[in-house]
């Protein structure tokens, strides 16, 4: 049975925390395997103008070059929010064999909270999923993002001159 590594979550916390930094949504990830991160990923949609930049899909790539093999059969997934269908795809194409997240996502999660996609017995390969490591910090740094998202965004709008006609 997996045991999750809290190594490993303080590892995507803090890629959590280098999208932060750059005004990403603040999700990390990290592929780990034999005890070794293997890959490393944090948000990069906006700065890659790239809808599929999520961390996961950058630390599965990463992976797989590390490894060069696009199997990264024993290897664990550890992400600080649930991943989303197209990184649950992206997992269970690439033959990951665990997956620990931090934080639910009630708006896109695709292996707890809206789907269990990565569990579902009718899809070719399944992955054992670990949930609620580091769950307050994961949740607290998406909060505190889009706390200040919407302060900025209200200034902007309070700064802005109304149209004259």
């Amino acid at each position: 049975m997996f045991q999750a590594d809290s190594r490993f979550m303080k590892a995507a916390l803090i890629e959590a925390n280098k999208a932060y930094l750059i005004g990403e949504v603040p999700i990390g990830a990290v592929v780990v395997h034999d005890g070794t991160i293997v890959g490393r990923g944090h948000n990069l949609r906006e700065h890659l103008n790239d809808g599929t930049a999520h961390a996961e899909i950058l630390a599965i790539q990463e992976a797989c070059r590390t490894l060069r093999s696009w199997r990264l059969i024993d290897c664990d997934l550890y992400v600080t929010i649930e991943p989303c269908l197209m990184c649950a795809g992206a997992i269970i194409n690439s033959r990951i064999e665990n997956v620990c997240f931090g934080s639910r996502d009630p708006k896109a999660g695709a292996t707890r909270s809206l789907y269990a996609v990565l569990e579902d017995s009718r899809l070719n390969h399944q992955v054992n999923v670990v949930e609620g490591l580091y769950a307050d910090a994961a949740s607290r740094i998406m909060k505190d993002f889009f706390k200040a998202a919407r302060k900025k965004r209200k200034n902007k709008a309070g700064n802005s001159e109304s149209f004259k006609l």
